[in-house]
């Protein structure tokens, strides 16, 4: 269907990225949509690369986002935006977290992290560039980066009509709903 939106979060294991589209999904569901959500571990626990899909609209028939459908592809770690460009749809957004975690081979030193990534997806696609890292270090807590990320991606996705406070509220245990607010706030201004 037309009125169906597609957003792709990706990033490595242990960033946040389905706890995102929990809170995403959650809160598109209370606003009335329908909501179909999948999740790929690759090797996730392992650094590996994860992939959470969320469609939404009036009716949703599956919740896989093929080839150039996603309007709005949100990168938790800026390599992964190369392996999934080729899911946004021409006219779609990437938002891009200014944040590198070396791979395996990497770190082994048998490849370079490539230089230029985002320089690179600049001149495919339009393109929001945050430091999520940064900003959840001033926080005072990196773990919070993934809700920078969301609030970046709920204002660059235009809904900000829903109560995104209440919901991450209703995810997050108590002792971080305060950090995690502010986290949000702070991704919201960053775009």
């Amino acid at each position: 269907m037309k009125d169906t939106k597609n957003i792709l979060l990706v990033g490595v294991g242990g960033q946040g990225t389905i706890l995102v589209s929990k809170i995403l999904s959650t809160g598109l569901m209370e606003a009335g949509y329908d909501v179909k959500m999948s999740e790929i571990h690759g090797m996730a626990q392992r650094g590996g690369s994860v992939s959470t899909q969320v469609r939404y609209g009036k009716e949703v028939s599956s919740p896989i986002i093929g080839i150039g459908e996603a309007d709005i592809l949100v990168s938790f770690e800026t390599m992964e935006t190369l392996r999934w460009l080729e899911f946004l749809k021409p006219e779609g957004v990437v938002v891009i977290n200014d944040f590198k975690i070396p791979s395996a081979p990497i770190l082994m030193g048998k490849a370079d992290y490539p230089e230029g990534i985002i320089e690179l997806i600049e001149g495919k696609a339009k393109t929001k560039v945050i430091n999520a890292g940064e900003i959840a270090e001033e926080l005072g807590n990196q773990k919070v980066m993934n809700v920078v990320l969301l609030g970046a991606l709920i204002k660059s996705m235009n809904l900000t009509d829903i109560d995104w406070e209440a919901v991450i509220k209703s995810q997050v245990k108590e002792k971080f709903v305060d950090i995690n607010i502010k986290a949000f706030k702070k991704g919201m201004d960053a775009v």
